[in-house]
């Protein structure tokens, strides 16, 4: 009865480290997904502040554009 029974543990054991291992894996692919997620918001919110910053150098030229235009209407005496 004996052997039985540490037979009938030795399996079970087995059985549980045959389900930790797939745990394991499973946790591993999942680790190394959230890196890969984690490296895609990084560069969307590079990206992302790159085009803020690219939009505020165009708001600055535009408005310097403005400026000489009013400048170039005031000396034609083209405003109204």
């Amino acid at each position: 009865m004996t052997d039985n029974t540490e037979s009938l543990i030795l399996e079970h054991l087995k059985r549980f480290q045959v389900g930790q291992d797939r745990i394991e894996r499973k946790l591993e692919e999942i680790i190394t997904r959230m890196g890969n997620l984690e490296i895609s918001v990084a560069s969307l919110r590079r990206d992302f502040g790159h085009s803020e910053e690219i939009a505020a150098s165009m708001s600055v030229r535009v408005d310097r554009l403005n400026e000489r235009i009013e400048r170039i209407e005031r000396r034609l005496e083209l405003t109204s």
